[in-house]
């Protein structure tokens, strides 16, 4: 079903090689002095061009709002801030729970983090999934201006859902906001811009490059219950841990069955996406983050990765294993 999801545009991929384990925790140690391949050093980032660029960027107006439900899980429907009769036409219903999907760099709708996701969380439960193309903010080649986009697209997503509360009686309480990379610190801003009280946020390795001292990214306190998954930490995704619970499968880097970032950056929505599914994923309790990058977890205490509900109340950093392929549960 995850290739027969239709929409507007078509995603592009963007990264490369590895680098190790000791690079990770040098990189993160120094406050990561390079980015990855395909990002342009800070040096070429030519300021007033650039936020010229993102001033162009009008979230309001540019984001676009898709509703996939049971009754329509391939196709979907439009939904648009503001246009109450558009939403009646619609099949969202104020009695499920509902998910928000935000992308990443150089994404939109038809990328894998959408195809992968919308048919698992339909799988998992009786849902109302919103993918949120911000392609207009994310689609700069120039990571940078993409970056600057994150933080009006949150507070634009905030908006939207507010309105959408308003509009049907839905309640932040019914909520789960899902992002990757750029959309995983997006995340975090719109929960922040609805008062903290959406019941359950995700962020999907959220990215590292700018971040590191970034006023806006992920906070702990974002949303009532706020998980990190981290599977390319010190290169593309966040090294440290930022949410109530953070996981760090195969110690936060080096996925078994990947051999580059790319697909190690990936890996966390494929994890989720089965934890949706079938559940699995038993995370251990470990001291820091450093001992669960080593593996060297021994605490007690044992929590489950992801899924659909979330373990509110709970709170610390994991370690588990993987498979190869899926599934990628040992359990």
């Amino acid at each position: 079903m995850a290739s027969q999801i239709k929409a507007c545009r078509k995603c592009s991929s963007c990264f490369s090689t590895m680098g190790p384990l000791v690079t990770v925790l040098v990189l993160g140690l120094a406050a990561v002095s390079a980015l990855p391949h395909g990002i342009p050093p800070l040096e070429e980032w030519e300021t007033k061009a650039d936020l010229a660029e993102a001033a162009r960027y009008n979230p309001d107006t540019q984001n676009i709002y898709h509703l996939y439900t049971r009754l329509n899980p391939t196709v979907s429907q439009p939904l648009l801030l503001g246009s109450q009769g558009l939403l009646g036409s619609t099949n969202f219903s104020p009695n499920r729970r509902t998910v928000v999907l935000l992308h990443g760099w150089l994404d939109s709708i038809t990328a894998d983090f959408n195809t992968v996701l919308i048919p698992a969380l339909l799988s998992g439960e009786d849902v109302n999934v919103i993918g949120v193309d911000w392609s207009a903010g994310a689609g700069s080649i120039n990571y940078f201006t993409a970056v600057a986009n994150t933080v009006p697209s949150g507070i634009s997503v905030a908006r939207f859902i507010s309105w959408l509360n308003q509009a049907t009686g839905a309640s932040p309480g019914s909520y789960h906001i899902i992002g990757h990379s750029l959309g995983g610190h997006q995340a975090g801003i719109v929960g922040r811009n609805l008062g903290g009280q959406i019941a359950y946020i995700t962020a999907l390795d959220p990215a590292l490059p700018s971040w590191i001292s970034h006023n806006d990214k992920f906070r702990a306190n974002d949303g009532i219950y706020t998980e990190v998954i981290h599977t390319n930490a010190g290169n593309l995704g966040y090294l440290s841990p930022l949410g109530q619970v953070d996981f760090y499968p195969n110690g936060g880097i080096g996925m078994p069955g990947c051999n580059n970032m790319d697909c190690d950056h990936s890996r966390s929505f494929h994890y989720m996406a089965e934890s949706l599914r079938t559940g699995g994923f038993t995370g251990t309790r470990c001291a820091s983050y450093v001992t669960a990058m080593t593996g060297n977890c021994f605490l007690w205490g044992s929590l489950k990765m992801g899924g659909l509900v979330p373990k509110t109340g709970q709170s610390g950093i994991f370690y588990l294993e993987t498979n190869a392929g899926p599934p990628f549960s040992r359990g």
